[in-house]
């Protein structure tokens, strides 16, 4: 038995990706689990802040975290709100200066369809895998989450910036020229980035398969806080979600800060 508060899915580049559950003192390769009967019982919440057994609010913290640490503020979300290049505050300075000032990627990717998104450099690939992406490309890289921001919002004009959670799961999207797509995005760049077009980047398209062999017609989300308790065969593993049978899944990003204790069978 594994007991333990859920975190998001650690990944690995592979073919397919390799997927590790993390808790307290163990792994394990979630890859391994595929066809086994896996058991969720619910048995409490630890704030990935304070570690409190408090309901948790949004984004693995209980609500008075939510609203007070710096890893959660709105320009986690919305990067365009970013200050940090400003020497302005929002919840900690030094927090906010080390998150944002540092590079980062616009790209274009295909999930549920074509998108545009932001991610820190480090987050690379990882970001796109958490997203079920089958296909990206990096549009430009710059030094900081603010002018990402501001490049995700004028490029929001011509594509979703948006994952369909339930097309990404049930649907494989027919390859995209994404090269020729990323000599479309320049054109759209705002005036502050335009000098970073042409900067050194990766501009091939990459791709990632994920260990699901056949994507289920519709699903259905399920719950541990509500339902307490969960078994199923485990048939493959997207994004951040496992896909179970009868076309059940578990969104585990979501559930990070749940603590359960997982038997497998």
């Amino acid at each position: 038995m594994l007991e333990g508060p859920l975190r998001k899915m650690r990944t690995q580049i592979n073919d397919p990706i390799d997927y590790y559950i993390t808790f307290p003192s163990v792994f394990v390769r979630v890859n391994d689990l595929i066809g086994k009967s896996l058991s969720f019982t619910h048995t409490g919440f630890s704030c990935m802040s304070c570690g409190i057994d408090q309901p948790i609010f949004r984004q693995g913290f209980c609500k008075s975290c939510f609203f007070e640490i710096p890893s959660a503020g709105d320009w986690i979300m919305r990067p365009e709100l970013s200050q940090a290049h400003l020497d302005i505050e929002d919840r900690d300075l030094d927090y906010e200066k080390k998150v944002q000032l540092q590079p980062h990627i616009v790209y274009l990717a295909i999930s549920s369809g074509l998108k545009v998104g932001v991610t820190r450099k480090t987050q690379v690939p990882t970001r796109w895998i958490d997203q079920g992406a089958h296909q990206t490309i990096p549009i430009l890289e710059v030094p900081n989450r603010y002018l990402a921001g501001i490049t995700e919002v004028a490029l929001k004009s011509h594509y979703n910036d948006k994952t369909n959670w339930r097309q990404m799961l049930t649907q494989k999207p027919e390859p995209l020229d994404l090269e020729a797509e990323r000599k479309r995005a320049l054109s759209f760049l705002p005036n502050e980035v335009k000098a970073y077009a042409n900067s050194a980047l990766q501009e091939k398209t990459i791709s990632l398969h994920f260990p699901l062999q056949t994507p289920p017609t519709t699903v259905k989300s399920i719950n541990l806080t509500k339902l307490k308790q969960f078994s199923a065969t485990l048939e493959g593993v997207k994004g951040q979600y496992l896909i179970f049978s009868d076309q059940q899944v578990i969104n585990v990003r979501g559930h990070e800060g749940v603590c359960v204790s997982l038997t497998v069978t």
